[in-house]
C-alpha cells in the first residue's frame, strides 16, 4: 500500500503541460547572439519581382526572383487588349482624303443637294487630283454661306450663267456607275460635313489655268488645273 502511495506521488509530482505552456520563458542575450542571421525577402508589390537582399563583404546586392505565373498571364491579357483596340477602325477625323473618298464613294445620292454638288464636281473637276475636287466643292459651299450667292447648293449650281455643263437650269444626265461618279459622291459627302479641308480657303471663284478672265479679285491658291479667288 506504501508502495503504491508513493507510486501515486512521483506521477503527480512534476507540472502538468498547461502549467509548463503557462510558465514564463527566459531568453538569454548570448542565445540569440550566436543564433546564424536569417534571409529577409522584400515584396515591393504584386506586379514586380520582389529582390532578395542578401549581405556580402563590400555590400549589397539584390537577385531577383522569377516573376509569377498569374502576372505573365495578366500582362498577355494587357497586350491583347492594347492589340485589339488598334484593330479599331480609325475615326474620320484621322484618315486621310483617299481614305474617306474610298469610305464614302457611292453610286447613290441621299438628296437633292449633295447631288446638286456632286454634278458640279463631276462636270468641272472630275479629272482633278482630289484635293482638287474637294477645293471646287468647297467654293460652292462657301457661297452658299457667303450672302453673295443662293442659299442652297443646288441655288448656286443652277444660278444662271455660273456653269456652262447647266442648261436650262437643268443638270445633265450621268452614268452613276462610273468610277468619277461614285468619287464625286464622296467628295461632295466629304465637303458638305467638313470632314478634311481643300486648298483654298474661303475662295468663291475659280476658273482653268487655260484661261486668264482678268478678274479683279484676291487670288488664293493654285490646285491642279484650277485658280482660286475670292
Amino acid at each position: 500500500m506504501a508502495a503504491l502511495t508513493a507510486a501515486a506521488g512521483l506521477a503527480f509530482a512534476g507540472p502538468s503541460r498547461a502549467e509548463q505552456s503557462d510558465a514564463p520563458v527566459t531568453a538569454h542575450y548570448s542565445d540569440h547572439a550566436s543564433a546564424a542571421p536569417v534571409a529577409v525577402e522584400l515584396a515591393v508589390n504584386s506586379l514586380t519581382p520582389s529582390p532578395v537582399l542578401s549581405s556580402e563583404a563590400d555590400g549589397v546586392t539584390s537577385t531577383p526572383i522569377p516573376a509569377n505565373p498569374t502576372e505573365e498571364r495578366s500582362l498577355a491579357s494587357i497586350e491583347q487588349v492594347v492589340s485589339s483596340l488598334e484593330d479599331v477602325e480609325k475615326p474620320d477625323s484621322a484618315k486621310s482624303l483617299s481614305e474617306l473618298v474610298n469610305a464614302y464613294a457611292s453610286s447613290e445620292v441621299p438628296d437633292a443637294e449633295l447631288e446638286c454638288l456632286a454634278t458640279a464636281v463631276y462636270f468641272e473637276a472630275k479629272s482633278e487630283t482630289l484635293a482638287g475636287q474637294l477645293t471646287v466643292a468647297e467654293v460652292l459651299i462657301n457661297r452658299t454661306q457667303s450672302g453673295r450667292f443662293p442659299s442652297s447648293l443646288c441655288g448656286v449650281v443652277k444660278q444662271r450663267g455660273q456653269f456652262s455643263f447647266v442648261r436650262g437650269g437643268r443638270l445633265p444626265a450621268i452614268s452613276h456607275a462610273s468610277p468619277q461618279w461614285r468619287r464625286a459622291v464622296a467628295i461632295a459627302h466629304i465637303a458638305r460635313h467638313d470632314l478634311a479641308d481643300g486648298n483654298a480657303p474661303r475662295a468663291l471663284f475659280f476658273h482653268a489655268r487655260r484661261v486668264s478672265p482678268g478678274w479683279k479679285l484676291t487670288r488664293v491658291a493654285s490646285v491642279g488645273n484650277h485658280v482660286f479667288y475670292r
